[in-house]
């Protein structure tokens, strides 16, 4: 699903799948959302395409805040229309990358459908969802060894009915995972401490936004993939939610967090071998071949790193007969 300013990297994304030392076996269908329209027919296309196939690759979508206030956010109708609970991101520094940090390993976990995200006037946090986005934290740490969970708030502001209660659910899950350590963080300690300090090893739920700092901070948000998961449907974007307006149609934006969330697609749909063999050659372009765009201080063009990425898997990919 692409809006018009991430069409250069939808197509960027659809040669580097069909090349032919790739031909990764998915085939595309195209639902272009225009925000600027008062309609919801785009969107709901869109959501009826997720739900047929299971699972999309997004482009971020711009909210038109000049529209009446009954024009609802695109991206929140998507995700609370699915229900797509839990962002993820995780946030890691790469060997080539200049960045403030050199060790930085953390994961970001969100919900995705109620509070800020619930398109209400008031911030509404329930129970209930509270207990999930915490439990799939906590899940995940042990999933894959981590030590450590921190909930991320703004309790000592959003009280009892909201961030406190986030907080206390937090809690009453940890007790379920006695051999994680769980601590918990005010947002705006979190934001100011990240790009100063070492973060390896957390997972962390959060209910404030500060993944952008975050992502900064690991070498920008052109790197790092997102992904938004659901009981029954996954949806991947870029990590940060920039719609990348200023530099549309120019060929030179940073296509590798596009790429990384592709990568994370054909995870879910449990193509390993495929996403192993286009991330190496994705990693390989930024930290090896090291031709980066003008983001991260470069002079490449968008092209030019997805034929760098080409190259990568001609030479060090299997051949799509081997996988």
């Amino acid at each position: 699903m692409t809006a018009r300013s991430v069409q250069s990297l939808s197509g960027a994304l659809k040669l580097l799948f069909n090349n032919r030392f790739c031909c990764v076996p998915v085939d595309f269908e195209v639902v272009n959302v225009d925000s600027t329209k008062d309609s919801e027919d785009d969107i709901n296309n869109a959501i009826m395409a997720i739900r047929r196939n299971g699972v999309a690759l997004k482009g971020n979508i711009e909210t038109n805040h000049n529209l009446p206030p009954s024009y609802k956010s695109r991206n929140n109708l998507l995700r609370t229309t699915l229900d797509l609970y839990a962002n993820v991101m995780h946030c890691q520094s790469l060997p080539g990358v200049r960045s403030r940090q050199t060790n930085i390993d953390i994961i970001i976990i969100r919900e995705n459908t109620e509070g800020e995200y619930s398109s209400l006037e008031h911030e509404i946090i329930t129970r209930t969802k509270s207990l999930r986005i915490a439990d799939y934290a906590f899940k995940t740490a042990r999933a894959q060894g981590r030590g450590r969970v921190t909930a991320v708030h703004k309790a000592n502001i959003i009280r009892k009915l909201a961030d406190g209660l986030f907080l206390e659910c937090c809690k009453e899950v940890a007790s379920g995972y006695p051999e994680i350590t769980f601590d918990s963080m005010i947002v705006d300690n979190t934001t100011m401490q990240a790009p100063a300090v070492r973060c390896d090893g957390d997972a962390q739920p959060v209910r404030e936004r500060g993944e952008q700092r975050v992502c900064r901070a690991g070498g920008g948000p052109g790197l790092v993939p997102g992904a938004n998961y659901g009981t029954d449907y996954a949806v991947f974007e870029t990590g940060t939610r920039n719609t990348g307006k200023s530099i549309a149609n120019s060929n030179t934006a940073n296509p590798t967090a596009m790429l990384l969330a592709s990568c994370l697609l054909l995870d879910h749909l449990k193509l390993h071998a495929y996403a192993s063999m286009l991330r190496r050659a994705i990693l390989c372009t930024v930290t090896e071949t090291r031709l980066h765009t003008a983001d991260l201080g470069g002079h490449g063009s968008t092209s030019e790193v997805v034929r760098s990425i080409m190259s990568a898997v001609q030479s060090t990919g299997p051949r799509t007969l081997s996988i």
